[in-house]
């Protein structure tokens, strides 16, 4: 068996990269996760964050959004739909931005701590 030293699943999620190396590519494409690691082998089938990362996501994108919009409303006294067209593209934006990584960093928590669905023992 291959030993691989521990990574911060912080550092590897941000990067995208895979949980248990920290080398190979998370992703296959914008959100579609790899089937597996093509440096260590490491399956990405159980990997499943869920909806996890999209709330983090909204709450982030939402709080800078409704900053953004009374900034330009009330500070640059900029007119409604302005202020809205700011934030609405800062929303699209942030989330864009934000799901990849904090979706992989879900992925590497989820390696390192071994996290597994929850069940009632019978």
């Amino acid at each position: 068996m291959t030993y691989y030293p521990p990574v911060s699943p912080y550092s590897v999620g941000m990067a995208c990269k895979c949980p248990r190396c920290g080398q190979g590519a998370l992703y296959d494409g914008f959100l579609k996760l790899d089937e597996r690691c093509e440096t260590c082998g490491l399956d990405y089938a159980k990997a499943d964050s869920g909806d996890g990362p999209a709330v983090f996501v909204i709450f982030i994108a939402g709080f800078f959004a409704v900053a953004l919009a009374f900034i330009a409303r009330y500070v640059w006294y900029a007119p409604m739909w302005a202020a809205f067209a700011i934030s609405a593209g800062s929303v699209i934006v942030l989330c864009l931005v934000l799901l990849r990584p904090l979706k992989a960093t879900m992925i590497a928590l989820q390696y390192v701590n071994t996290a597994a669905e929850g069940r009632l023992e019978e």
